[in-house]
């Protein structure tokens, strides 16, 4: 098969389930429902063992990061297993590859305070879980932070706030990727109707 998009979600200990999983669901059922799309959505961590999740779940990782040559979108969710990325060099650096190659870089909920740490949202702006926009803020006082919309898209770095906000910035990714009339479609597909409150 030609793969005209191909997006990774990035996975680790202690992510939390819905903040990839929910993107997951988008891009999966845009893939599968529609292949004449050519989407391919795949896992990927530091390595294919399996990954345990903020709340359980097990997932095993479709390949390793050293294996994933090109990406045209990454999402990065967020999760307790963040705080111990907020100084990993190793990261940052496959990060900084990732970005400087062209990938559209997407965050969940705390997958921003590692883009933050990484210096891949110095003076942009930017959106995180709420409990966790003023550690954004610390990790570098550069960045616009903006609590009150849920996902802030800079081009080529599209941050989204906690959890289902996620599935939102999914389906905004999906109408940038292809057509707002296919993003529309998927929508329908999951029935995802969300009526936020307060």
């Amino acid at each position: 098969m030609v793969v005209d998009v191909r997006i990774g979600i990035f996975l680790f200990d202690d992510v939390e389930e819905l903040d990839w999983v929910g993107p997951w669901e988008v891009f999966g059922v845009w893939a599968r429902r529609w292949p004449d799309d050519e989407v391919e959505v795949l896992s990927l961590a530091r390595s294919t063992r399996p990954v345990r999740c903020a709340n359980g779940l097990r997932a095993l990782p479709d390949r390793s990061w050293d294996a994933v040559d090109t990406l045209d979108v990454l999402v990065y969710p967020g999760g307790q297993g963040t705080r111990r990325q907020l100084a990993d060099d190793e990261l940052f650096a496959w990060l900084h590859k990732r970005h400087d190659s062209g990938t559209l870089m997407a965050s969940v909920c705390t997958g921003a305070l590692v883009y933050a740490a990484a210096g891949l949202l110095r003076d942009r702006p930017a959106t995180t879980h709420w409990r966790s926009l003023d550690l954004l803020a610390e990790l570098d006082p550069s960045i616009a932070v903006r609590g009150g919309e849920r996902f802030v898209d800079d081009g080529d770095v599209v941050t989204s706030a906690g959890v289902s906000a996620g599935i939102d910035m999914a389906l905004h990714l999906l109408g940038r990727l292809s057509s707002r009339e296919r993003a529309a479609e998927v929508r329908r597909h999951l029935q995802y109707d969300p009526t936020p409150v307060g």
